[in-house]
């Protein structure tokens, strides 16, 4: 029997580490006008930018009960157990349908065991989470000391976010009307974190791009714990650009340890457009994982 961790699409996690760890990745729907793409599996982020850009229809939903069932159905039948890091539920509905598909499981193989945690993240927030529980488990970590970190860094991971644009955030709902007039006008970038509940929260505006990429710099060294001794993940949509600075500003302040670099695909750039920016980091670090991160 072995233990397995798995994630989905939204997490971002670099191609790099799938391939490494052999990372199930359950891929987000996403529906073009009117056909559904998968999300890291039928359609990747260089492509849905450019369908983005010409203007068609995209909506998304989140994974439901009966590709959940499909995925974890393989685990049960070979008697291994799994741990899931999902979205938050503060932004999709993945956990409840996580939940419903293994309890469905349990009824056909009432022995499966499988722990889901409801992330509180997004994009390599929980990417991050996934890679450094990977790296524990090749390293020799028990299945009980991952749990207990899986757990901590989804506790402790911050988010900092900007976007270019505000049409998308505006077309979902996500801001009003005057503010989105204004902030076109004033040329407004907003800040936004990942809140308590995992749910999207601007906290700031900023005038320019330039200032917005500064912002969320400064912000990772007002919030982050222990910086030098941590990973840290980074992610874009399309300004490469800004994606550089951002790495290297990230390493030159801050002495990083390492960096995730992840490209934001189509579950979160679909609401937010192509023009986004993410750091994640940890505000509270332990000594108690170190052991197996070498």
């Amino acid at each position: 029997m072995a233990f397995v961790i798995i994630t989905d699409s939204a997490s971002d996690v670099p191609k790099s580490v799938i391939e490494e760890y052999n990372l199930l990745v359950i891929p987000t729907p996403v529906t073009i006008e009117g056909v559904d793409y998968f999300d890291g599996a039928t359609i990747f982020p260089e492509q849905f930018y450019e369908i983005q850009a010409s203007g068609k229809e995209i909506k998304t939903y989140h994974i439901n009960q009966f590709m959940f069932y499909q995925n974890f159905l393989p685990y049960a039948e070979k008697g291994d157990e799994v741990l899931y890091i999902c979205f938050s539920t503060g932004i999709a509905g993945t956990y409840n349908a996580a939940k419903l598909a293994y309890e469905q499981i349990l009824e056909e193989h009432p022995d499966f065991k499988m722990t889901i945690i409801d992330s509180r993240c997004a994009s390599v927030g929980y990417g991050l989470v996934v890679e450094r529980l990977l790296c524990m488990q090749k390293n020799g970590a028990p299945k009980e000391l991952i749990i207990e970190a899986a757990r901590f860094y989804c506790e402790h991971m911050e988010h900092v976010i900007t976007v270019i644009q505000l049409d998308y955030l505006f077309k979902g709902g996500r801001l009003s009307k005057t503010s989105f007039l204004a902030g076109t006008v004033l040329d407004i970038k907003p800040i936004i974190i990942v809140d308590e509940n995992g749910s999207l929260k601007a906290v700031e505006k900023v005038r320019g791009w330039k200032k917005a990429q500064k912002r969320i710099l400064d912000i990772v060294g007002e919030k982050g714990q222990n910086l030098e001794k941590q990973m840290i993940g980074v992610a874009y949509g399309t300004d490469k650009e800004a994606y550089e600075y951002i790495k290297e500003e990230l390493k030159e302040r801050y002495h990083v340890s390492g960096l995730l670099e992840g490209r934001i695909g189509c579950a979160i750039g679909a609401h937010t457009g192509p023009g986004i920016l993410g750091i994640t980091f940890l505000n509270e670090t332990t000594d108690k994982f170190d052991e197996y991160l070498k």
